[in-house]
């Protein structure tokens, strides 16, 4: 892969390591592995605001200078904005320079039909604000509801705030196919999608890493852990009942119903685990390998509060899979059964078992 650049850092012990770096648009890298927000805005349990904003510097030591959130993460772009105000009194202003921050623009769902260029502007200000920027690395732009008016137009505000000098790169998130490609007829220049994409969810492969192709835009995958369900600690497991503790279990649990069940998903953490024992990893490691090598990913986003697991989650930058690792994993991937549809399809479905534990409001709230 041409476009891979490399990021040396080091293992605590002294080891080597390489974390890859991508180029997302002329003259914007990112590193490969990018830190997700979504279980810092509490939703998942409380959360030592500092403790997170110092475990930040793992991270970005290591190389993992790229994070994402979003306007909807209550108290998250706050956060990195403290983080980066830190950063530059301790490494300095060039240091900081490499430091990316992905948001997201989510009109609530009630307001959709009714978005105006004051309520567009309202929300990037106060990104910019909490973020202590004058810039926005790259807003990710999502519509809940594609029958509400407005979609095109509103992608258009945002343009003309990027051309403004507010935002840097305009992305997707969450879109299907069809409405991306609407964006992009409509000349809205999408650096990226970000779209949950894993071993256990292949919904992308319906389309949207096609048009990615043909558009040259790159794709930034979540859920590849699948919540944590896509590790060690869940191999030889009991399958879970009612008791699952936050959101994001509930939501991955779904998935794995979709994929096939509890019986298959045991199957393939058996395989992962195989594969991860023979390269001296472990199964996450093997999990977002799997997700970097395919057609059109440029990163994964891999969530976390603190960055304890982060030595084995790195992992992912010192194996190659090789024939028969992928053999062996396309072997259990044959048997699977969903989740069907394009992207993000089930989830907009307010009544369906997946829209139904989510949250559509919540600038709102």
């Amino acid at each position: 892969m041409p476009r891979l650049q490399q990021c040396r850092s080091f293992h605590p012990r002294g080891r080597e390591l390489v974390v890859e770096r991508i180029p997302l648009a002329p003259g914007y890298d990112i590193s490969r592995m990018i830190r997700g927000g979504w279980q810092l805005s509490g939703g998942h349990g409380d959360v030592d605001r500092e403790r997170a904003i110092e475990d930040m510097f793992m991270f970005f030591d290591r190389g993992v200078t790229t994070f994402d959130c979003a306007d909807i993460y209550t108290g998250v772009e706050d956060m990195y904005g403290e983080f980066r105000q830190r950063l530059v009194a301790r490494r300095g202003i060039e240091a900081a320079r490499s430091f990316k921050v992905h948001t997201k623009f989510v009109p609530d769902w009630d307001r959709l039909g009714r978005v105006d260029r004051s309520y567009v502007a309202g929300i990037i200000d106060r990104s910019l604000t909490r973020l202590k920027v004058e810039r926005l690395d790259l807003v990710q732009f999502h519509w809940w509801n594609y029958a509400a008016d407005g979609m095109i137009e509103t992608a258009g505000m945002l343009r003309d705030l990027q051309l403004a000098g507010k935002i840097d790169h305009l992305a997707g998130t969450n879109f299907d196919t069809p409405h991306t490609r609407a964006l992009f007829d409509a000349g809205v220049p999408l650096a990226s999608m970000q779209i949950q994409y894993s071993l256990l969810d292949a919904r992308a492969e319906n389309g949207m890493v096609e048009l990615s192709r043909q558009h040259g835009m790159d794709i930034l995958c979540y859920g590849t852990l699948a919540g944590g369900f896509l590790s060690d600690a869940w191999l030889g497991k009991a399958e879970p009942g009612s008791g699952l503790v936050n959101r994001s279990l509930i939501k991955y649990k779904l998935i794995i119903d979709d994929f096939g069940g509890w019986a298959l998903f045991q199957r393939l953490l058996g395989m992962l685990h195989g594969i991860a024992g023979k390269h001296g990893v472990d199964i996450s490691a093997v999990a977002t390998r799997w997700m970097l090598d395919q057609p059109q990913v440029s990163a994964v986003i891999v969530g976390a509060r603190y960055a304890r697991h982060l030595d084995s989650i790195l992992g992912m930058f010192k194996i190659n899979l090789d024939d028969d690792d992928r053999a062996a994993i396309r072997s259990v991937l044959a048997d699977r059964k969903g989740p069907s549809g394009d992207t993000f399809e089930l989830e907009r479905d307010r009544e369906g078992r997946h829209g139904r534990i989510m949250k559509y409001n919540l600038n709102k709230e």
